[in-house]
């Protein structure tokens, strides 16, 4: 099966924000930024040192058969998985929670990454807003957004797992959203005020959107679950545009956040040699 490989952890790692840094942040790679099979996207990924993987849309083409493999690669690693995106195509279809009209698309989504969770032992399903809904004014919207992920999160934590928000730039990569930052989404989450309903804090998306990260992240870090890792312009090797990434995992460190730090980038040349120099730069910051 095409670049379905890493996700598959059945050793899943949980978010405790409240255990030393120096002990060690979880450094994940979404796995939609390799290609190959299942065996050589694996391989990859703990030759580049990571801990653990994600995925936005592979897991839910994977057969029984490719599940079996995947825990096994898992086991044999030493690898975990943390995050996968319930909304599979919400673009396309389209599914957003700013809608009252998609509540139950949504909520089936859900529902399905649930079951894959279980399969595999993820803790984390993380979902999007959507596309923002014509005609409909933006607090109805808002209010249906918190509704929707208020019912979802009653889904979630039914299955003792946890449901995490991604803002996404409307800029450059996702025109439309509605949810676009970490300042709108770290609101949303303190007003749902649920243990199990956390933050996914996307760096580019946040670069791209509004820039001051380090301020941002620092009132963040107690709600958020995932960083993901990416430099602007491009969502490349971090080092290669805007970001001075040394300062923004000193600022990270410096909240005391143990969870997990994801690299969500296309490689701009090796990938191996890429993502295993990101996770020994990210881990000299940390253990300093």
């Amino acid at each position: 099966m095409q670049s379905a490989g890493l996700l598959a952890t059945g050793l899943s790692a949980q978010t405790q924000p409240s255990s030393p840094a120096k002990a060690g942040n979880k450094v994940t790679l979404m796995l939609e930024m390799l290609k190959g099979s299942i065996e050589e996207e694996f391989d990859l990924a703990a030759k580049a040192g990571f801990q653990s993987v994600e995925s936005l849309t592979q897991y839910a083409l994977w057969t029984d058969a490719d599940i079996e493999l995947v825990k096994k690669l898992c086991r044999s690693n030493r690898m975990g998985v943390d995050t996968v995106l319930a909304q599979q195509d919400w673009k396309k279809r389209p599914v957003s929670i700013v809608d009252p009209a998609h509540r139950e698309p949504f909520l089936g989504d859900v529902r399905k990454a649930i079951v894959y969770a279980q399969k595999l032992d993820i803790q984390n399903i993380s979902v999007t807003s959507g596309l923002s809904a014509a005609g409909i004014p933006v607090e109805q919207q808002y209010a249906s957004l918190t509704e929707g992920i208020k019912r979802a999160a009653d889904l979630v934590a039914a299955a003792k797992l946890t449901l995490l928000i991604e803002p996404l730039n409307s800029l450059v990569d996702h025109p439309g959203c509605f949810l676009t930052n970490c300042v709108d989404g770290l609101k949303l989450v303190k007003e749902i005020n649920l243990p199990h309903v956390r933050l996914l804090f996307d760096i580019y998306h946040e670069q791209v959107m509004r820039g001051n990260i380090i301020r941002t992240l620092t009132e963040a870090a107690p709600f958020v679950s995932v960083f993901h890792v990416a430099d602007n312009p491009g969502r490349n090797d971090p080092g290669t545009g805007e970001i001075n990434f040394p300062n923004v995992y000193r600022a990270i460190q410096k909240t005391g956040y143990t969870g997990y730090i994801g690299m969500e980038y296309h490689p701009l040349a090796d990938p191996l040699a890429s993502f295993t120099k990101a996770v020994k730069d990210l881990r000299v910051v940390l253990a300093a």
